[in-house]
């Protein structure tokens, strides 16, 4: 058992995308849940299914390369609030992840979003990750 299974997550899909996987499987979890919705809908990924094998049951994640230089489409994907330091953001200091193009997955009271729908929502939470 990890003590951070965001943490995990995010590792196992970062050390895919440098081995040059195309598919990562990593145990699910609502929040992890939550997370590839997101990392989908963005269009980091290309796609995910969530399957109910074993106690908790796991997601399968197609990552997405580009088609001409097959480089990945997600150059890094960082960590921000760790369990030894959090950190939070207000509505009105989101934080801009490479002055835009990136994203920000905050955790707040109305669910699991980006920092760009958080600020239109008006409201703060935990800053999660970064994804570029």
């Amino acid at each position: 058992m990890t003590t951070d299974p965001i943490a995990d997550f995010l590792t196992r899909v970062r050390n895919s995308v440098k081995a040059g996987h195309r598919v990562v499987e990593v145990p699910a979890s609502n929040l992890k849940k939550e997370i590839t919705k997101i990392l989908f809908d963005q269009g980091y990924i290309l796609s995910y299914k969530f399957e109910d094998k074993g106690p908790q049951g796991t997601i399968k994640i197609a990552l997405k390369y580009d088609k001409l230089t097959k480089d990945p489409v997600i150059k890094k994907i960082q960590r921000v609030s760790k369990p030894g330091l959090r950190k939070y953001s207000g509505s009105t200091e989101m934080p801009r992840v490479l002055n835009g193009l990136g994203i920000a997955i905050v955790s707040t009271s109305a669910g699991v979003m980006t920092g760009k729908q958080a600020a239109n929502q008006n409201v703060g939470g935990e800053v999660l990750c970064y994804v570029y």
